[in-house]
Parts: structure tokens; C-alpha cells; sequence
């Protein structure tokens, strides 16, 4: 793997997700051959991350490539810089997640993001959850901010979640 030609190669991928989706193949697991898949396992991704975007971009309402590689950039350094290129042993439980109407400070939503945010940056979310899912990116339309810069807020306050929500109530009372 070259780092220099990761977006390209991240592109080519996505893209043939989309097309396979598009084309009625279901099953992250029949999506890429050997090598794609080193590729991807080498920058901290799985097939069920592309193919939970491609998921939900075939449908007309998901992230898009734009937001895709932003978020799979801070990913991809948390994995190399953090862990050192070895992924996590650990699959986030889905059951602990808060309920989705359940809020902090008046924010909806804020309580379940914040450890499905941790998960992903640890890239131990379980094939059920996506980071940037629809009500992610309702939670993120509402309150003007970027997924990735979420995830690289979440990264930086990886122990203070008072931190995070402090900066969230910031960014949302000063939205535009």
C-alpha cells in the first residue's frame, strides 16, 4: 500500500461497493478479493464500512464520497498513529448504546453518538452500527457539524465527555 494514493485507492473501491450494491449483490463479505481486502484491513477499514456507505449512498440519502473520506482519514490515522496498525480485539456491544431519544443538555442523540464515535475511531463497531448512519447525520444536519470533525473531536477528548458536549451545546448555539 502506498499512503500518498490511499484516497485514490479508497475511491476505487467505493465506487465498485456502490456498483455492486447498485447491481443487487448484498454481503460485505463478497465485495472485495484478497488484495482489497489487505488494503483495506492495512488502513484500519473493512468491507462492512464500505459497504454499509455504499448502503446507504445507493439509496440517494447517504453520506457521499465527501464525507466518506474525511471520516475514513481520521480513522486511518487513529489506527495507524494510535494503534499502532493492529486493530482492536473488541466489538463494541450494541446493547449498551443509549436510546435514540435519549438527549444531554437538551441534545438528542449526543448520549448514543459519543461511544458509536469511540467505536469507530477503535474500528470496533459490530456490522450492525455505522458511524454516519441516518440519524447520525440528522444529529450532524441539526447541529452544523461535520462527521469527521466529530470524530476528531471525540478522538481529542477521548476521556472527557463533558468536553465533547460542552463543544457540541458551543457549535449548536452558534449555528448558522
Amino acid at each position: 500500500m502506498t499512503h500518498y494514493y490511499f484516497a485514490d485507492q479508497l475511491h476505487a473501491l467505493y465506487d465498485k461497493a456502490c456498483a455492486l450494491y447498485r447491481s443487487g449483490q448484498r454481503g460485505a463479505d463478497s465485495y472485495f478479493n484478497a488484495k482489497e481486502s489487505a488494503f483495506l484491513a492495512a488502513t484500519g477499514l473493512t468491507a462492512q464500512n464500505l459497504y454499509d456507505y455504499a448502503e446507504d449512498d445507493t439509496g440517494g440519502n447517504g453520506p457521499g464520497w465527501d464525507r466518506l473520506l474525511p471520516i475514513e482519514m481520521v480513522r486511518r490515522d487513529y489506527f495507524l498513529n494510535v494503534q499502532g496498525s493492529k486493530p482492536s480485539t473488541q466489538v463494541f456491544d450494541e446493547s449498551k448504546l443509549p436510546a435514540k431519544t435519549d438527549a444531554v443538555q437538551g441534545i438528542e442523540w449526543l448520549p448514543r453518538i459519543i461511544p458509536k464515535a469511540k467505536a469507530k475511531l477503535r474500528g470496533e463497531l459490530p456490522p450492525t452500527l455505522m458511524y454516519c448512519c441516518g440519524g447520525d447525520r440528522r444529529f450532524f444536519q441539526a447541529h452544523s457539524i461535520h462527521p469527521a470533525e466529530f470524530l476528531s473531536l471525540v478522538w481529542r477528548h477521548l476521556d472527557n465527555d463533558a468536553a465533547i458536549i460542552d463543544w457540541v451545546l458551543q457549535r449548536s448555539r452558534n449555528k448558522s
